[in-house]
């Protein structure tokens, strides 16, 4: 295979000079600048991963029966989310709807 340099063309397997420093050189002045790039960089924590619940887990939370979560979910008064032919929901999201569920519930009064 060959590589068009300008008018010529150069095979594969001869080296081309990027740099007139030594291939080592060049790798520790990379390194160098990578590690010092990385070390000034401020450090964001990953956040957690969010829990998922699953039907039982989030109608417990709230207190509901699954027909009554079914229901508050077809409503869209709590997220569930389809993985596979499962649903799970955010645990954040749960607590969240709970105020949400117990407003509509006095509202109702």
């Amino acid at each position: 295979m060959r590589v068009h340099l300008g008018k010529q063309f150069a095979p594969m397997d001869q080296q081309i000079v990027l740099s007139p420093l030594p291939l080592t050189d060049l790798v520790g002045a990379i390194a160098r600048a990578v590690c010092s790039e990385m070390d000034t960089r401020p450090q964001t924590p990953t956040p957690p991963p969010e829990e998922l619940l699953t039907r039982e887990e989030a109608a417990q939370v709230l207190g509901i029966t699954l027909p009554t979560l079914r229901d508050y979910t077809k409503r869209g008064l709590v997220a569930g989310y389809r993985i596979g032919t499962r649903v799970r929901y955010k645990r954040s999201e749960v607590l969240g709807s709970l105020q949400q569920i117990r407003t509509s519930k006095t509202k109702r009064a």
